[in-house]
């Protein structure tokens, strides 16, 4: 049995939150993160860190005054039914509040988990600054994006 914890993420740890998304991103579960946006944004991420490396993380992202994103959440397959995705987004939502920010979204495919958490369905046109910040590099922007906005006021 693997001992787990979940703190805020060090420069250590890029490298192994890179390996994980990719190894999603394959599967086609979240968009993929250079190197560079993990170096860049290394202060929005959570980790779930064992003795074996890295097994989750999660990102809150501020996009404007009183708006922030979650991204980036993902447990490892081993740990995945255990709760450890709900306390990444736990985490990130207690940060948000802190940093006083109170309206999160994410685009997702796990409508099911967010809905759980008190997150609803929402047009992405409600999300402009994403729109012009992230979505209009994506590969899938405009025509293909298949990700579903949903949003939670806290």
């Amino acid at each position: 049995m693997h001992s787990l914890f979940l703190r805020k993420a060090n420069i250590q740890d890029v490298q192994g939150i890179h390996r994980l998304l990719m190894t999603f991103s394959r599967q086609g579960l979240l968009l993929p993160r250079s190197y560079s946006e993990l170096y860049k944004h290394l202060r929005d991420f959570f980790v779930l860190d064992s003795d074996n490396g890295i097994q989750g993380c999660c990102a809150l992202t501020i996009t404007w005054e009183n708006l922030a994103e979650i991204r980036s959440l993902i447990v490892s397959d081993a740990f995945q039914g255990q709760g450890w995705g709900r306390r990444l987004v736990d985490a990130s939502l207690s940060e948000a509040l802190t940093l006083g920010v109170y309206r999160i979204f994410t685009l997702t495919y796990q409508t099911e988990f967010f809905y759980k958490m008190g997150f609803e369905v929402v047009e992405k046109d409600v999300l402009p600054q994403k729109i012009w910040a992230d979505c209009l590099n994506c590969p899938k922007f405009p025509d293909c994006c298949d990700e579903v906005a949903m949003l939670v006021d806290l």
